[in-house]
C-alpha cells in the first residue's frame, strides 16, 4: 500500500489519543506498509503529543518493527543452536548467493527481505527457514533454491 498522509491519519485516529496505544498503532503501520514510515512516526508523535525520539526508541527496541521498507516476501533463517549445528550457515550463505543480499537487506526489486533470527522454536526441524510465516524444516541448499523459486513464481510449498 502506498504511504499517504490520509492513510496514516486514518490509522492513527482509529485509536484513542493515549500513549498506551503507541505500540499498537506502530504495529498496525508495520502491517500496512511492511515498515513504519518516517511520516507515520512524525504524525503519531504529533497526535500523542510526545517526542518523536520516544517513538523512535520504541520502534528500534522491538525487532518485529522496522523503520526501513521490507520486501514483499520476508525470509527468516534460524541461526539458533540446533539450526546452527545442522547447517544454518550454509542456508544463510545460500540465501545471500541466490538473492545477492545479506541479513537485514532487501533486494533492489523489493521482492525479498532477509533476516536471521536467534530461534524460531522449531528445533526438531532444524535447520529452519520461514518465508511469509510458512515454516520449512530440514532445509538443504537444494530445497532452498526450490523454495525461493516457488515464492518468486507466486506460490508457496
Amino acid at each position: 500500500m502506498e504511504v499517504s498522509r490520509e492513510n496514516i491519519e486514518e490509522l492513527i485516529h482509529s485509536y484513542e489519543c493515549s500513549q498506551r496505544h503507541a505500540l499498537a498503532i506502530m504495529q498496525d503501520m508495520q502491517r500496512r506498509y511492511q515498515y513504519i514510515p518516517r511520516e507515520g512516526l512524525n504524525a503519531l508523535a504529533k497526535y500523542l503529543g510526545c517526542p518523536v525520539s520516544s517513538l523512535y526508541a520504541m520502534a528500534t527496541f522491538y525487532k518485529a518493527l522496522s523503520l526501513m521498507p521490507k520486501g514483499e516476501h520476508i525470509i527468516k533463517c534460524c541461526d539458533g543452536t540446533a539450526c546452527h549445528i545442522r547447517g544454518a550457515s550454509t542456508l544463510i550463505d545460500g540465501v545471500e548467493r541466490e538473492l545477492g543480499i545479506s541479513p537485514g537487506e532487501t533486494t533492489s526489486d523489493g521482492l525479498f527481505s532477509f533476516e536471521t533470527v536467534n530461534c524460531l522454536g522449531s528445533c526438531a526441524m532444524a535447520p529452519v527457514l520461514v518465508v511469509d510465516d510458512v515454516y520449512y524444516g530440514r532445509v538443504t541448499p537444494e530445497k532452498l533454491k526450490g523454495i525461493i523459486q516457488t515464492v518468486r513464481e507466486g506460490g508457496a510449498k
